[in-house]
């Protein structure tokens, strides 16, 4: 309290504000310590030892031995980091030019496909020359038959067409067998209306499948009249 009754205020002391040495001073250290950075940073290591000889003749060599040995402690730290990480480089390029080098195997060749197959035409049987008796005589065994059927296939024949490729009768028979109609001996050959061999083959094949053997023929021949 004042002495007229009024509230006397503390006094403020005013703030102090840096003044333009000390800003400087500060300026200048930040800039020291960024140089010794790049010191650190680019210094050779070849020149570590000069360095350090030097700073024992110096005037003050404790503080300069100090300074070289954290510079050479900052560059071994580095150097080491450095080979580490070319270290790590190289593995990982070389195992990625290995991969790559690995040859590739190579897939093996398809096996060519085998050349079709081209079908074989059966053998045709040999024509029996000679007259139409013999070829008829020839062409017995083919059907599983003795030569003793053409004792009963002789006169069936005979009595039908006189063995004449020609033969023909009113009623549509034709040739040697005396098919009706003739034209049913086509599926022995295209030659059906001229040939022997070809009359014989589609006679043989008729008596086998209708009567079994000339002489059962023979015998129907005989019996009715015709076979």
């Amino acid at each position: 309290m004042s002495v007229d009754g009024r509230t006397q205020r503390p006094s403020l002391s005013p703030i102090r504000r840096p003044s333009r040495l000390t800003i400087s001073v500060a300026g200048f250290a930040l800039a020291a310590a960024a140089v010794a950075a790049s010191i650190v940073v680019f210094w050779p290591a070849s020149a570590t030892p000069r360095l350090a000889a030097s700073a024992a003749t110096a005037p003050n060599p404790p503080m300069a031995v100090a300074t070289v040995q954290q510079i050479a402690r900052l560059r071994a730290a580095r150097d080491y980091l450095t080979d580490q990480h070319q270290v790590g480089l190289g593995m990982t390029v070389s195992a990625t030019v290995v991969q790559a080098a690995k040859p590739k195997p190579v897939p093996a060749a398809p096996a060519p496909a085998p050349a079709p197959q081209q079908p074989v035409a059966a053998a045709a049987p040999p024509v029996p020359s000679g007259s139409a008796q013999q070829i008829a005589i020839a062409m017995l065994a083919s059907y599983g038959w003795s030569s003793s059927q053409f004792s009963c296939l002789d006169p069936l024949w005979q009595r039908e067409s006189g063995w004449s490729v020609y033969a023909a009768n009113p009623d549509g028979a034709y040739g040697i067998p005396q098919a009706l109609p003739g034209s049913k001996m086509a599926s022995a050959g295209a030659d059906w209306q001229s040939s022997a061999a070809t009359q014989i083959r589609w006679g043989l094949s008729y008596i086998q499948a209708t009567y079994g053997s000339p002489c059962a023929a023979w015998a129907h021949e005989e019996a009715t009249g015709w076979y």
